[in-house]
């Protein structure tokens, strides 16, 4: 299936790849069907694309990857209906918000997205945990992980 994207023209896509998210996402209720792409060959970044609206595109990153101990609990509804068996079939994602410069660019903790890959249903979880917040700059967790290594470093 050909989709238009809003970062990368017209692509082709397979079905099999298509995430259902039967309640939308949060301000895009209506936007259903969904494909993740990779921004580019690292795969730090990824798009969750859009199938039916091109002009709905959302940065996300695997939160893991700046925030080692960022964890959560999944409300039973939210299990049940994305058909979570397993932690082994979930995918998280934060929605990224670019900004210029880069080191501005923020994160979204509060807010995380859950895939069950094995399923591709997904949703966006709004956490009621108040030490997550919806612009966590990047820039700050790059540091925390310097100064974590540096201190390790100096330890030896």
């Amino acid at each position: 299936m050909i989709i238009a994207t809003k970062f990368f023209g017209d692509i082709e896509v397979k079905q099999q790849d298509i995430l259902e998210f039967p309640g939308g996402l949060p301000g895009f209720e209506d936007v259903k069907r969904f494909v993740l792409l990779n921004m580019e060959e690292k795969g730090i970044y990824q798009v969750l694309q859009s199938i039916d609206q091109p002009q709905v595109a959302l940065i996300a990153t695997n939160p893991y990857l700046f925030l080692k101990d960022y964890s959560f609990d999944l409300d039973g509804k939210t299990l049940e209906l994305l058909e979570i068996e397993s932690p082994k079939d979930v995918i998280i994602l934060s929605v990224v918000t670019l900004r210029s410069p880069f080191s501005e660019t923020t994160v979204n903790l509060q807010a995380p997205v859950v895939v069950n890959y094995n399923r591709n249903k997904g949703k966006q979880v709004i956490l009621n945990d108040t030490s997550f917040h919806t612009k966590h700059l990047l820039a700050s967790f790059r540091k925390e992980e310097e100064q974590h290594v540096s201190a390790e470093s100096e330890n030896k």
